[in-house]
């Protein structure tokens, strides 16, 4: 089994906006061997770090809008790592830091879950954003078991980060 890193990100304290840290925190509940689980607010630089030292990096957020319940695409590092503030990165720029910090190229998915509601504060998911986050946990955990994480529910392959202009 490759060594997997799950990164669950967004503010539990802005309802959905909290689907992140909740599916990994219901991924560290499996215990699955060879996974390694963090959850934060955002990416920040220091995830480089921990990136390099996996095979599969799995980047977890919540979805605004778009396909439901949750999709998972392919991503690569960005071409420059010069254009980001160093409080917020996103994937791409994690994955660039990776790559030329420490000449580690990871496989990496963004996995996006829908989530609804996100214009108020409190610490509670909608109900269907926690039936789509559990239809992502039990796709995740599957596809982890069985060493075939992939894309869903996306037209497009291989999604590349713009270069920065």
């Amino acid at each position: 089994m490759a060594k997997v890193l799950i990164i669950g990100y967004g503010n539990p304290g802005r309802l959905d906006d909290g689907l992140g840290p909740a599916l990994a925190d219901l991924m560290e509940k499996k215990q699955l061997p060879d996974v390694t689980i963090e959850a934060n607010y955002q990416l920040t630089v220091e995830d480089a770090s921990q990136v390099a030292e996996h095979e599969v990096v799995i980047f977890a957020d919540a979805a605004i809008a778009g396909e439901g319940p949750y999709w998972v695409k392919r991503i690569r590092a960005a071409g420059s790592t010069g254009g980001f503030s160093t409080h917020s990165v996103d994937p791409y720029s994690v994955l660039g830091l990776a790559k030329e910090l420490f000449q580690a190229e990871p496989r990496a998915y963004l996995m996006g879950i829908r989530g609804y509601e996100f214009d108020e504060f409190g610490e509670r998911l909608s109900e269907a954003a926690q039936a789509n986050l559990a239809g992502a946990v039990d796709y995740l955990e599957q596809a982890i078991r069985q060493g075939e994480i992939g894309e869903v529910r996306r037209a497009e392959a291989d999604a590349v980060a713009p270069e920065p202009k």
